[in-house]
Parts: structure tokens; sequence; C-alpha cells
């Protein structure tokens, strides 16, 4: 499984996994009562007890939690992937499983857990390094299934790789941002089928 792991240090501090993990929870608990634009590294500090500067040891500002809570979510989106990847047989099916398990996962995840939401807008919007390397990576998963496509003579191979992927990336990417995401709630149990239906066809040789 794939992990995505937050760019911005973390550590300042003592090794200490059991406070590090009780300074997530807390600021995943303020983060769903408040939001994460109204929660302070202050805030946290109070709802755990210790000073502001103790947090400062394990993580150099409120992003980098933040993105410690993300990266979980976006690697548990990416094993999804992986898993429904592995379980097709062709290519063909790779990209249907991969279409719809995106976008399903991601509606159960940011849409059931309003933090997540929130946090995940916030990674979306501002690129953070946690969002930047999921969407890496769901590039290279995507370029993997088109490539074996063209290889098995699933897919025509006339356009470049890189234009094939980007296009693809495009389509799918309003099912996948959570910023887009949110408008596209009321089909996005039907719409990726038929848009995997589309670009599939594109793709016929």
């Amino acid at each position: 499984m794939s992990e995505i792991e937050p760019s911005i240090p973390q550590s300042r501090g003592p090794a200490d996994h059991n406070v590090r993990d009780q300074i997530v929870d807390a600021a995943e608990a303020h983060f769903s009562h408040y939001g994460y634009d109204k929660t302070t590294v202050s805030d946290l500090a109070k709802a755990i007890g210790f000073s502001k500067a103790y947090i400062y040891k394990f993580f150099d500002s409120k992003q980098a939690i933040g993105e410690a809570i993300c990266g979980k979510t976006l690697t548990t989106i990416v094993a999804a992937v992986e898993e429904a990847v592995a379980g097709a047989t062709t290519p063909t099916d790779k990209f249907r499983r991969m279409f719809k398990t995106l976008a399903s996962t991601s509606v159960s995840l940011f849409f059931n857990d309003r933090k997540l939401y929130d946090i995940a807008s916030y990674s979306a919007g501002e690129g953070w390094p946690s969002a930047q390397t999921y969407c890496e990576r769901i590039r290279q998963i995507l370029t993997e299934v088109v490539r074996e496509g063209r290889e098995s003579g699933e897919f025509e191979r006339k356009t470049p790789l890189d234009e094939t992927v980007h296009v693809i990336d495009l389509v799918m990417r309003p099912y996948v941002n959570p910023l887009l995401l949110q408008y596209n709630l009321d089909v996005a149990e039907e719409a990726p089928i038929q848009l995997a239906n589309l670009v599939l066809r594109s793709l016929a040789p």
C-alpha cells in the first residue's frame, strides 16, 4: 500500500508517538466542532492540557497537524484504489473500478465526516504536499492502466501517453477533488460509470 506521508516536518522534539497521537486526536475533535480555519494551536493546547510550546516540539504548525490527519485519509483512498485495480483482470475493468472506487471512497470519507472534508478542502485548495503526493499517485496508477491497455491492444496508441492521461485526469477530477466533488454529490454514483464508458470508447483502437 502506498502511504501519503506529510512532507512538512512533524517532529521537532521527543519521538513520543502517544503524545503525537493525542495531539492529532484533539485536533480532529476541534476541527470537527469548530472547523480547521477557526481552530488554533492555542485551542489544541488548552484542550490537551499542554503548553503551545510543547505542541511545537512535535508539530511545527497547525498545517503540519492537518497534514497528519489528511495523509491518513488520502492513504486510505489510495489503498482502496490499489485493491480495486488489483482485483481486475483487464485494463478496461481496471479503469472502471479505479474511477468508481475513487468517487465512492472519496464521498464516503469526506462527506460522512465533516472534519475530514474541511481538512481535505484546505489540502486541495492550498496545494498541501499530501494532496500533491496523492494526486501524483493517482496519476501513476492511471498511467499504468493506460499503458497496460495499449500493450494488450485494448486501447489506442496514436495519442501521446501523457496527453491521454492528462485528459482522463481532467474528466475524473470533479469526482475526486473534494472542492469540486461537493457540487457533484447528486450524480456521484452514476456519473463515474457513465464517464468511464465515454472515456473507454475514446480509448478504443
